[in-house]
């Protein structure tokens, strides 16, 4: 008999059993779990070099990336995924890569929602073995003999009434519009279903995370798609794919992954996409303006989206942004909405004097630790004035480490005036701290090197803007970079022809500096990282947590000037920069 039951809401249907892993952290499957073996390899986590295959893992909930989907649809369909997903809130993106595998591919993998309160009881089952039976948990303290098998259960079935339905709708559901769009309202009904949202709205434009290659079944999804005749309804744009379209031959990268990894960006385009290929859609003409409903996926992007533009989005994930662009309809709810919009955690902020560049990352990545799942309002800044720039780059720190899809910082995003007006005039849930001294600990986590080589300077994490080359140039102009240190920035097309027109690009191409377009750090492996190469160094909070799992390499983490002088000296010394410098004792001078 089992010592414990638990009861919960079955997202997923399925049945699985396996032995217990259980962290009391979330997890970003997109840089912190291996596609192909299904080990852990965010080394920031604790369960950090653990595997998942056939284990039931247990987490709050997933953060970071909306690619996440795609991972867990590779380890559904290549074999090393867990047995089950026991969560203790609903998570869109790790469900909705179990729900593709049910959908298209007809393979079950349970994912089961058993509330914070239970979930807490799992810390004192370390080392149990446990079996999800559908909307059931079990826990026993050994491998029950009982003959039981992971049978598949009847699909969850998604509930008319409780959504509401257009003409519209109820047309593309019965296959009015080919295959394609049947299938991808299908499987947006049951997200909608999932996430509680009462009805459907129009938006006016997508951006798709998918076209990342996480492996065969991302191409596999998209391409059958195509194959049944898929065509977007809305202005599309596409997210940076695995491999610089135009370079991936001449840069080394074998074909075995090349090739797939650009056909998906083609089978996209085949589609009706937009060749864009850029991880930062905010930066192309086609931006959203303040209120316009969008589905955007990509995490940097929806949180600049939401928080620095006031344009509205979920953090979709991967798989259902191309179902929403082939609708043109999206679930009515969260922060589609005013009242998912309100923050729910304020955050006091201590200012500090005369910062540079690195401040925002580092703020950023701490703040989304200390979200989680609410949204935040930052009070104390006002008087900060950060660039457009300063706030791309706390957007991608900030939704590396939280799964909220937005912040607010009073007194500089749209719709934070002040704090009461971000709080929509509710007292908030939590009140923290943000000191210098709490900075410093982020960066020290951030700072992963233990010597002070620098071989690679890893710029353009989300992709670099126009005002960041011409600040890099500015930088490297009359400045002889060592022999032994790489340097190399990711941007998007538009932004390269912006750049090269200026001259920037000219400057940087003299200082040594390789520009590369339509992809990102984050699927960038040898032989761009040098193979031979021990450390990195990057000015960005979201490559300086992923990067010791996705490169493996320790990492130096500061401001753009500071990674400038190490691309010069082949060096970095690992200082505190002086803003955050120990304070010095009450009466010295």
């Amino acid at each position: 008999m089992p010592a414990t039951t638990i009861d919960g809401r079955c997202l997923v249907a399925g049945r699985g059993q396996g032995p217990l892993l259980h962290a009391t952290l979330g997890l970003s499957f997109w840089g912190g779990v291996d596609p192909s073996n299904g080990e852990v390899i965010d080394r920031h986590h604790p369960l950090s070099g653990q595997s998942l295959a056939g284990r039931v893992l247990a987490i709050p909930s997933g953060r970071g990336s909306c690619t996440g989907s795609s991972v867990l649809l590779e380890l559904i369909l290549s074999g090393p995924a867990p047995a089950a997903l026991v969560l203790a809130e609903p998570d869109e993106i790790l469900s909705l890569g179990a729900l593709v595998a049910e959908h298209i591919f007809g393979i079950q993998l349970p994912v089961l929602c058993i509330g914070h309160a239970a979930f807490a009881q799992l810390a004192a089952h370390h080392g149990s073995f446990a079996r999800v039976d559908g909307a059931n948990l079990q826990l026993f303290a050994h491998a029950p003999d009982d003959g039981w098998q992971a049978s598949p259960l009847e699909p969850v079935e998604t509930q008319a009434s409780t959504l509401e339905l257009n003409a519209g709708d109820r047309a593309l559901l019965a296959g009015e519009q080919g295959r394609a769009a049947q299938v991808a309202m299908q499987l947006l009904v049951r997200m909608a279903e999932l996430q509680g949202a009462s009805a459907l709205l129009d938006i006016s434009q997508a951006h798709i995370d998918g076209c990342i290659y996480t492996g065969s079944a991302s191409l596999r999804f998209a391409q059958q798609l195509l194959d049944w005749g898929a065509r977007v309804r809305v202005p599309t744009t596409l997210n940076a794919i695995s491999v610089d379209q135009r370079q991936w031959r001449a840069l080394g990268v074998d074909p075995a992954f090349g090739e797939p990894a650009s056909r998906l960006g083609d089978v996209y385009m085949a589609m009706g996409a937009q060749l864009s290929f850029t991880c930062a859609p905010y930066l192309l003409d086609s931006a959203p303006t303040f209120g316009e409903q969008i589905v955007w996926a990509e995490s940097n992007a929806v949180a600049y989206a939401n928080s620095v533009i006031g344009a509205r989005t979920l953090k979709y994930p991967d798989f259902l942004d191309i179902c929403i662009a082939l609708t043109g309809r999206a679930p009515r709810t969260g922060s589609h909405l005013d009242a998912g919009r309100q923050a729910r955690l304020l955050l006091e902020v201590e200012a500090p004097a005369e910062a540079d560049d690195s401040f925002w990352p580092l703020l950023g990545y701490h703040v989304g630790l200390l979200a989680t799942v609410d949204i935040p309002v930052l009070a104390g800044l006002e008087h900060s004035q950060p660039s457009r720039d300063d706030l791309k780059a706390f957007s991608a720190a900030f939704a590396t480490t939280s799964a909220a899809p937005m912040f607010h910082i009073a007194g500089i995003t749209p719709e934070a005036p002040d704090v009461t007006r971000a709080l929509a005039g509710q007292a908030p849930r939590r009140t923290l701290q943000v000191t210098l001294a709490d900075l410093r600990s982020s960066w020290a986590e951030l700072n992963s090197a233990d010597s002070s080589e620098v071989s690679l300077v890893a710029l353009g994490n989300p992709h670099a803007s126009a005002s960041e080359l011409a600040r890099l140039a500015e930088l490297c102009a009359g400045r002889t970079r060592h022999p032994h240190t790489a340097v190399v920035v990711t941007c998007g097309r538009a932004v390269h022809d912006q750049a090269s027109a200026s001259g920037h690009v000219a400057t940087l191409q003299a200082f040594g500096v390789r520009l590369l377009t339509d992809t990102c750090w984050c699927m960038l492996g040898e032989p761009v990282v040098p193979p031979d190469s021990r450390n990195l160094m990057t000015n960005s909070g979201k490559y300086a947590h992923y990067a010791p799992g996705l490169a493996g390499r320790q990492v130096h983490f500061g401001s753009l000037a500071a990674c400038v002088d190490a691309a010069c000296s082949g060096q970095n010394q690992g200082q505190l920069p002086a803003w955050l410098g120990q304070p010095q004792p009450q009466g010295t001078h």
